[in-house]
């Protein structure tokens, strides 16, 4: 494209000045051997196998093979030694306590932490995070196996794996007859097909690519979402908190029905576990916030959970709660592991729907730790490689009866505030986990479950901390505050999954809002350079005669093109369609009062003068006023496209019909700062005109600056002007 335009500019006094548009000229691209190129190039890099690849495929899949042969000893082996063996320490009476949530013995949430920190040290990126026993995500495997108990026909709570009362043939559990499966054997099975099915879910998504799928779950969606959880969580341990014996809520509006159902058996509350858990909330609390105020100057948080289940299990031992109050405790929790055992096939289909809810929300949680503390200590994560790493740490100790797990924020800042290098840590947190499954784990029989309930509920206060964080959220940002309430309340009040799903649909029709909310703006030019801005939003701007330029902000396609031809239309302050009815009317009694004349020649002038005042305007009149429109109206329109990131068929063809309709009114539109992709779809929209119409503009104008597209208007407009174009 050339031009050839000599011009005079005063904006800082008379200044003559050479006007040289910008001149690009695209690469011609073929897209046909271009897409035969990037098939050869993908199934030689997919299919290909050399000794290097196949080296660096290994290494990937197990990053442990590549970071640990460069371990420093000297620097690192103090801090990992510390902090896991304090994680180790911490996640004891943790792992014990959260199986409650998961409606588990407290034997196999210790199997769970022991199994996930041996795994995701081989297989995972993060030099940090913690991963093991996650509350949200206990609740949610909880939900699911307290549904399948009752369908099992197990009405009643039963923590003994001896207690026949509810008895499940073992016909529906494995096929065979003759075995007996009791309420925790069902209940360990529920919950590993579960983790099974959601570590299968994540393996695939890491097979195909789709690590990108945790930028759709934003930070307000998540938090939002943990938040509500935790009020759920909350109210499920009042039950063990009062020594309550009742079933769990299920379905919709759980929090609702279990606050009803606390109510109406309060007066069964077990004395003994209330006084219990009142001292062990006086203890917790005051020592939590000790060990927050003071962390930055102690190398390791004291561990008072481990003090109080210490402590608490000797006074429920020889006080005999149990026997004489009858107090809820742990039960028999055997040493050494149980041989491995195989998911129920034939559950798979009752758990799918919910094991991919659980599995999108551990991998989430999982990346989004892994990253945080990467971009902290300067290091990089592969989400697709932590998406196999936290599948495999589900697929596997699912068959040694463990459930879902991933990364605990709660644990990965304790892990990395004692001195964490690597994944070493987890192995020593797992050496501490296996010395209590070998030896200690027994000692643990007599620890009352509103011990556990205890410790849950005072490790929820970070998460409902947030809500004295709303004031300043919303001031920051209140579409992110809108999304974080939905979901907090749509997972609180009434369904945990459902606040997930509705959360992300919210965001998703936030971000399609903001498109549909995008305004045109009129720009002008700065004084002393060739750069247009909002007139609304700086003073000084200049505005060039009978030429307007406008922005807009959004991509244009199917669901706002509309909006957007009514927002430009009201910002030009000319609505081509309505001008055109107007002037079809004018024209109509126009024809209309000639015709009269022509009838009644005689008709005297004042008459006619009459006639026209009662249509509407005197011929005249509207003449007049026309043809002082026509010597100062708008002649042309710059539309700047540098914020149009994209146009579908539905934009294009909004495009076209804005340059129809003003063109009819003699108002010419150019585009302007077009990017590749919509210089593309307008090509293939048909945009451009034909050089055959003979129009004069036949040639496709791109104009690259807004000035060539203002200088080149304005000189088809000056009587002497000239603007030659070549493309």
């Amino acid at each position: 494209m050339t031009h050839d335009d000599d011009w005079k500019t005063s904006d800082d006094g008379a200044e003559s000045d050479q006007h040289h548009p910008l001149i690009l000229e695209r690469v011609e691209k073929d897209t046909e051997n271009n897409w035969r190129t990037a098939v050869s190039h993908r199934l030689k890099k997919h299919c290909s196998c050399t000794s290097k690849k196949a080296k660096s495929k290994i290494l990937g899949f197990v990053p442990i093979l590549k970071w640990l042969p460069r371990y420093q000893i000297r620097d690192w082996l103090l801090g990992d030694a510390m902090s896991g063996v304090i994680v180790g320490i911490l996640l004891v009476p943790q792992s014990i306590a959260y199986s409650l949530l998961a409606s588990q013995d407290p034997i196999y949430g210790l199997y769970t932490s022991f199994f996930a920190s041996i795994i995701y040290a081989f297989l995972g990126t993060s030099r940090h995070i913690s991963v093991g026993i996650f509350g949200v995500l206990c609740l949610l495997v909880g939900q699911v196996v307290d549904r399948e108990l009752a369908l099992a026909g197990y009405l009643t709570e039963s923590s003994s794996s001896g207690n026949i009362s509810g008895v499940l043939l073992a016909g529906q559990v494995n096929g065979s007859f003759g075995v007996e499966c009791d309420r925790s054997c069902y209940a360990i099975t529920v919950g590993a097909t579960v983790t099974f099915t959601a570590g299968v879910y994540q393996v695939l998504m890491g097979i195909f690519q789709v690590g990108f799928v945790s930028v759709y779950l934003s930070d307000s969606l998540l938090s939002g979402f943990a938040t509500g959880a935790s009020l759920t969580i909350l109210t499920s341990q009042f039950k063990y908190l009062l020594g309550l014996k009742i079933p769990r809520a299920q379905g919709w509006f759980t929090l609702f029905k279990t606050w009803y159902s606390l109510f109406a058996n309060l007066g069964n509350t077990n004395i003994c576990d209330l006084v219990t858990s009142l001292v062990c909330l006086v203890v917790l609390i005051p020592t939590k916030e000790l060990n927050d105020r003071f962390k930055s100057k102690l190398k390791a948080p004291i561990p008072f959970e481990l003090f109080v289940v210490i402590i608490a299990t000797l006074a429920s031992h020889f006080g005999r709660f149990n026997e004489d109050y009858g107090s809820g405790v742990s039960g028999d929790i055997p040493t050494g592991f149980l041989p491995p055992k195989m998911p129920l096939w034939s559950l798979i289909p009752n758990v799918a729907v919910d094991a991919f809810s659980i599995a999108i929300v551990g991998f989430a949680m999982t990346v989004s730790l892994s990253e945080m503390f990467a971009k902290k200590h300067g290091y990089k994560v592969d989400a697709n490689q932590e998406m196999y790493a936290i599948g495999f740490c589900n697929i596997l100790p699912s068959f040694f009866r463990c459930f879902v797990t991933s990364a605990a924020l709660t644990k990965t800042l304790v892990k990395e505030s004692t001195g964490c290098q690597t994944q070493v840590s987890g192995l020593i947190s797992a050496l501490v986990l296996l010395l209590v499954l070998l030896v200690i784990a027994p000692l643990f029989y007599s620890l009352q479950k509103c011990v556990l309930a205890v410790i849950i509920v005072v490790n929820l206060r970070g998460a409902l901390q947030k809500f004295k964080d709303i004031p300043r959220m919303w001031r920051v940002n209140r579409v992110d505050t809108s999304i974080w309430l939905i979901t907090m309340a749509t997972s609180a009040l009434v369904n945990t999954e459902l606040g997930l799903l509705i959360g992300a649909l919210v965001s998703a029709f936030c971000v399609l809002g903001r498109t549909q909310q995008a305004q045109v703006l009129e720009l002008g030019r700065a004084t002393n350079r060739e750069h247009y801005e909002d007139l609304s939003s700086y003073r000084g701007l200049q505005k060039r005669p009978g030429v307007a330029v406008f922005r807009y902000d959004a991509p244009i396609y199917y669901a706002n093109q509309s909006l957007f031809k009514k927002s430009l239309y009201r910002c030009v302050g000319l609505d081509p369609v309505k001008e055109k009815a107007r002037r079809v009317k004018f024209e109509r009694k126009k024809s209309k009062q000639l015709d009269e004349v022509t009838a009644v020649p005689n008709m005297k002038s004042e008459e006619n003068e009459a006639a026209g005042k009662e249509d509407g305007e005197p011929n005249a009149t509207v003449t007049l006023m026309l043809d002082e429109r026509s010597a100062s109206r708008l002649h042309s329109l710059v539309i700047d496209c540098s914020a149009i990131l994209f146009l579908d068929t539905a934009g294009v063809n909004a495009l076209k019909e804005v340059r129809k309709d003003y063109g009819e009114l003699t108002v010419r539109v150019v585009l302007a700062q077009c990017n590749t992709s919509v210089l593309d779809a307008l090509e293939r929209g048909g945009y451009y005109p034909d050089k055959k119409e003979g129009d004069g503009e036949g040639s496709k104008m791109i104009f690259f600056t807004i000035e060539d597209a203002v200088h080149y208007v304005q000189s088809l407009s000056a009587p002497n002007g000239s603007y030659d174009t070549k493309c």
